[in-house]
């Protein structure tokens, strides 16, 4: 898988209608939740893009500390369902740790995490804090890591 690591203002506006386009496939379809993805974020996040065969397969956002949490963050991770069973979930997720680290060095890294996805994020060093909550009507976690 390829990686690109973009400003809202470096993504081309086909790279930006496929990335709206794989988070409202897996986010508002297959996961059946209706929720406004376009949050007027997206223009202050980095775009973590994992492409392969020229096709966007994974994807997530990150921001510095204070533009979402506290802490730097990462967000609206997803892989395009005919490619999870490929490893790019962990793939995308070591890109944008990296690019946290080279972009804001020695952050703590908060995530809101779906509760079903605890055991994904601890293998990659996070540890839940907190009690579950609903977002978007699913339930969640804050996971952070030092």
């Amino acid at each position: 898988m390829q990686i690109a690591v973009k400003t809202f203002d470096e993504l081309t506006t086909s790279e930006l209608y496929e990335l709206l386009r794989l988070r409202s496939e897996v986010f508002v379809v297959e996961q059946d939740c209706v929720y406004q993805d376009v949050d007027n974020k997206d223009q202050k996040a980095l775009h973590v893009l994992g492409t392969k065969n020229g096709e966007l397969a994974a994807y997530t956002r990150i921001f510095k500390p204070g533009d979402y949490f506290k802490n730097a963050s990462i967000g609206r991770v997803v892989v395009a369902a005919d490619q999870r069973k490929y490893g790019l979930g962990k793939q995308i997720m070591q890109a944008s740790l990296t690019a946290i680290e080279e972009k804001f060095p020695n952050q703590p890294i908060e995530i809101s995490a779906q509760s079903y996805l605890l055991k994904f994020y601890t293998e990659l060093g996070f540890k839940a804090f907190g009690d579950e909550y609903l977002e978007d009507g699913i339930p969640h976690k804050r996971m952070l890591k030092s």
